[in-house]
């Protein structure tokens, strides 16, 4: 998929577009001749920068030695429509990880969501319907709370999705297509390093809602999600992967242990759901099973495919409170992903996850 390609990744030096990129970087498939990271913070760049300039070895996941010719960094905005056209020519493939995804900062500061979520995106769809840029493929990073959603950071998720799903029609050359999918495992900003350091200091570890679910899925799931919706998905389609959930509750008491460590209620915060939906009860008659995923197909008419339809719909909505794993189970997933750690590990982990 990636053999020859020239690959851009905006919000390249976060939690997801970090992985993304070094999966692409190991050649699992194909070999690109460019793989261009952009984003705004310069830091975060020269720290990946220097992180793959001590790669040597196929055991650091980079199986060719030239990756430096490969990598480039470019410091921009998806804000900023110059910068976008720039960071976009000549690129075959586009995955726009750019994002503000904090949901109480997004509720502060809705007009900064509107501007990186919403003009983000239509600037990478204006680039190609003006000539600037001619990718084969577009991908969008999504997330749950764009499913009905009742906050900021949800709401300029689901015009992000609706921005690409129309990109199909005013600029049918260019298959523009999305992932959704919810908490990613420890990624930055996540809950997972803010429990570890509430544990590293001796607690308490702060809870919204004890019942409260969510979806998980570890940044590699993340990866194949996106990899495969650029494999198989259609233009307009967005693609969700079947995936389980947890109570909040029980991934305090997994990462806490047998450690003396009290558990303190909050409330829920400013735009918070009980239960996230990947599939709302609006279009689960429009969404299909496909292997472990489901893809939301447009409705559009321009882009909707009668053979697609014709399979069977999904018939209900796709809820957190769905697949809501036992405190056990919910041990066995942290324990797989590594994070169930001693004391002596937290700050070690905490500070890799920031």
């Amino acid at each position: 998929m990636f053999e020859g390609k020239r690959v851009l990744v905006t919000g390249g030096t976060g939690s997801l577009g970090k992985t993304v990129v070094g999966r692409i970087l190991t050649g699992e498939l194909g070999l690109p001749e460019k793989v261009i990271v952009f984003s705004r913070d310069e830091g975060k760049q020269h720290e990946m920068r220097l992180n793959y300039m001590h790669r040597q070895t196929q055991t650091d996941d980079v199986i060719y030695r030239n990756f430096m010719q490969i990598l480039e960094f470019r410091i921009g905005d998806v804000r900023s429509f110059a910068d976008v056209c720039g960071a976009m020519r000549d690129t075959d493939i586009v995955i726009n990880a750019a994002a503000l995804k904090q949901v109480p900062t997004c509720e502060y500061f809705p007009e900064q969501a509107i501007l990186t979520n919403c003009e983000g995106p239509t600037n990478i769809v204006r680039a190609v319907r003006d000539g600037h840029a001619s990718p084969e493929v577009v991908v969008g990073i999504s997330t749950d709370k764009a499913c009905k959603p009742i906050n900021v950071m949800g709401m300029t998720k689901a015009i992000h999705e609706r921005i690409f799903v129309a990109g199909n029609v005013l600029s049918p050359g260019t298959r523009f297509i999305g992932v959704r999918y919810g908490n990613v495992l420890a990624s930055r900003g996540s809950v997972i390093p803010m429990f570890h350091e509430q544990i590293l200091r001796g607690g308490p570890v702060t809870l919204t809602v004890p019942e409260m679910t969510r979806f998980l899925l570890s940044l590699n799931q993340a990866v194949d999600t996106v990899f495969e919706a650029l494999k198989s998905a259609q233009p307009g389609e967005i693609l969700v992967p079947n995936a389980p959930s947890a109570t909040v509750i029980n991934i305090a008491k997994a990462l806490i242990g047998d450690r003396k460590i009290e558990i303190e209620i909050v409330g829920i915060r400013p735009g918070e759901k009980m239960h996230e939906l990947m599939v709302s009860e609006e279009e689960c008659n429009h969404t299909i099973a496909r292997g472990d995923y489901y893809a939301i197909l447009p409705m559009l008419p321009e882009l909707k495919s009668e053979q697609e339809l014709e399979k069977a719909a999904l018939g209900k909505e796709f809820s957190s409170a769905d697949t809501v794993m036992t405190l056990d189970e919910t041990i066995s997933l942290l324990a797989q992903h590594e994070l169930l750690v001693g004391d002596s590990e937290i700050g070690n982990l905490s500070e890799m996850l920031r």
